[in-house]
Formats: C-alpha cells, structure tokens, sequence
C-alpha cells in the first residue's frame, strides 16, 4: 500500500440525524495502513484513537494469528474502519455485520473531490447495512460535499484544511425545503 497522507482541520463538523451542525475536535488520527510504518500507531501516547484501512482490519481479522489487542481497543473505542473507494463493502458483508458490533466509527475516503463513491458507501452503509453509528467524510472533503453527503448518511465531517469551518456550517441553512427524501428526513410536502 502507498503511502496514504489525509489532512484535516483540528475540528470536523459534525451534523447528527436529528441534531444541528456544530464543531466539535477531531480526535481520529487516520492512518494508512502501510507496513512501512512500523504497524499499528500507538495508542498509547499521543492520538489515542486511529481509523484504520478496511483493507488492513479484514486481514488483521481473516488472520490465524490477529491481535487480541486490535479488537480489545476497538471494543474501546479506540480503532474505527475507513473504507477506500474501491473497497466492495457488499462483497465482505459478513465482516461489516461484525463490525456494526464493535466499530465506534467509520468513515469514506474521498481521495479527489470530483470522485463520488464514497457517496455511495455512506449509503448503503446506512441503507443495506442499518448502521446506526457515525459516518464519516475523509479526505478531500469540500465544502460543496456537504450537503450531499448529509443526505446520504455522512454525519460528520474532517474538512480539508483550506476549507473555512464558519463558512460549512452555514451550508445546512441554505435550503429550507427538500424535495427528495434522504438518509435524514422525507421531503417536503407543499401545501397548494
């Protein structure tokens, strides 16, 4: 695996069903996976919960040797899955199922704006798969992203960094009706 380098602000955005948008600190680091790096961060010192590659969690899992302390500090809360672009989630539906079990986030990673899937992940994470927990944008994640990707499940947000945070949290209260439904609420109903 290349080397994988995904910057964000300091705070991501956060919009909860039901809830409103605010800031809150971005407390996941997200690594990339690469055996180059010595393994698994330490979560010990320094950032003490990492998103790690869906790709890395299936072999770490599927291995006759996995860490119990992978899955002990997943149970903690400390180690959540990001999904690449091409990973095929419906494919390894087995290993989403469990992971709806002890995953305290995951996320989709947008590697260039202009490329979409991650939209789709988000919804059939939310859709196919009933996960009820928080779903994160990574990556090259625009403000223009924003409330699509509410729409389809995404309920937070790690903006990349020349994107202004006061600036995205004014995107949700540019629309006040809504003709399609989504993830969130149905459309609206106008009156004649």
């Amino acid at each position: 695996m290349s080397q994988l380098n995904i910057t964000s602000h300091q705070e991501i955005l956060h919009f909860p069903k039901g809830g409103k948008p605010t800031l809150a600190p971005n407390e996941w680091q997200v690594w990339g996976g690469s055996q180059d790096e010595g393994g698994l961060p330490d979560l010990d010192h320094g950032a003490h919960k990492v998103l790690v590659p869906f790709t890395w969690w299936r072999s770490q899992i599927n291995s006759h040797h996995h860490d119990a302390d992978v899955i002990s500090k997943t149970q903690n809360g400390q180690i959540g899955v990001w999904f690449a672009t091409d990973d095929d989630i419906l494919k390894h539906a087995d290993v989403i199922e469990a992971g709806k079990q002890v995953w305290p986030l995951v996320a989709a990673h947008f590697p260039i704006f202009r490329d979409g899937r991650s939209f789709s992940t988000a919804a059939l994470l939310r859709n196919r798969f009933s996960w009820e927990g928080e779903i994160r944008a990574i990556g090259d994640v625009l403000i223009d992203q924003l409330l699509q990707g509410a729409r389809v499940g995404f309920d937070s947000f790690a903006l990349r960094p020349d994107q202004k945070l006061d600036v995205a949290l004014k995107q949700f209260n540019l629309y006040t009706v809504t003709t399609q439904n989504s993830w969130r609420d149905k459309r609206t109903t106008l009156s004649a």
